[in-house]
């Protein structure tokens, strides 16, 4: 009797294997996997000049800038994009991503990780999202970190969809969403402890030392940072409460915020005519009571939101003109893009 049952679950186990094998393969069918390095010179060389002890100069290189790109797509594009190259290589702009429904209904998803240097500064940018739309209802889980922007957070949403005819779509639910202590101030709170706003003593508190002797100050491991108190306010300083402060941050918890979220989608296109649009609004947020949460920031409630929008007409063989652009507004901190222009082919 236990052979056949163990035959039986081993059947109905790998019959499971196979499906969701099966299932996965469907899911990703057509979707794109892409890797791709992107490099380039950065701002010419600059002679810094000097009297301090005689004329001197300095020359100041900025290293070339470069990103490293590796992501996974598989998104239906919508009439008006064009694969304009054969090979994805990682310096597309699709900002036609962020809107909250496909071209098609059903599961669409984007993972895409970027490192790159800018002007001699690095940041870190991700974006990964599983999207699927269904007739009457779509859900989203996301988690974008834009390094330029300073914005990180992680959100999902579940919605209820109304549609209104075939290009505009009005949706509504709820939304969660996990970010740092947005708002959250920690040089006000080191202040309000202090009693004192000089910020040598958060220095001297954080480690640095400072020869009464000679006017020197030293960081944590002894090396000198500044020779004078000139050098020290105007240098050191800023960047001791920028340490303390990303400092404090990464010692708090993540926050957990429940929002209710409205949006709307609109898409039309013809070959000389298109407008796709989209927003979102989150009016109201639940408070937890927690001792970090945005609400003791702006001691209430407040007003997220973001959008989109792709325009494009042509007049004739001649003329046609296009504005794109995104925004994006949470916890009072924003990001956005934009472009507009015209062109004229000459025949």
């Amino acid at each position: 009797m236990l052979l056949p049952r163990l035959s039986l679950l081993l059947t109905l186990l790998l019959s499971c294997s196979l499906t969701q094998a099966q299932e996965l393969k469907k899911a990703i069918k057509f979707s794109t996997f892409y890797a791709a390095v992107n490099g380039g010179n950065s701002v010419s060389d600059q002679t810094v000049y000097s009297v301090t002890n005689g004329l001197g100069t300095e020359v100041v290189s900025t290293p070339y800038d470069y990103s490293l790109t590796m992501g996974i797509r598989k998104i239906a594009r919508f009439g008006y994009e064009n694969r304009a190259q054969t090979f994805y290589d990682g310096t597309e702009a699709s900002w036609s991503d962020g809107a909250n429904i496909g071209k098609r209904n059903g599961l669409e998803f984007l993972t895409e990780v970027r490192y790159r240097r800018q002007q001699g500064r690095e940041f870190l940018d991700q974006n990964h999202f599983l999207r699927y739309v269904g007739d009457q209802w779509m859900a989203k889980v996301e988690y974008l970190q834009d390094g330029f922007a300073d914005i990180k957070y992680f959100e999902a949403s579940q919605r209820y969809r109304l549609k209104l005819g075939d290009k505009f779509s009005l949706h509504a639910g709820v939304a969660e969403r996990i970010s740092e202590p947005y708002g959250y101030d920690p040089l006000a709170e080191w202040k309000l402890e202090n009693g004192d706003i000089h910020y040598t003593y958060l220095a001297l508190q954080e480690g640095y030392t400072h020869n009464l002797a000679t006017g020197e100050y030293m960081d944590p491991d002894g090396t000198v940072v500044a020779e004078n108190t000139e050098i020290w306010e105007a240098i050191t300083i800023p960047q001791v409460l920028s340490e303390y402060s990303n400092k404090k941050r990464d010692e708090l918890a993540s926050q957990w915020n429940y929002s209710v979220v409205a949006g709307f989608d609109f898409y039309h296109f013809t070959d000389d005519f298109w407008t796709h649009a989209w927003g979102n609004v989150m009016p109201y947020h639940y408070d937890t009571g927690g001792e970090y949460m945005y609400h003791n920031t702006v001691d209430g409630q407040w007003l997220d939101y973001s959008g989109g929008l792709i325009f494009g007409y042509r007049f004739n063989k001649h003329l046609g003109l296009f504005l794109e652009g995104r925004y994006n507004k949470y916890w009072n901190r924003e990001w956005y893009n934009f472009k507009c222009g015209a062109n004229y082919v000459i025949f």
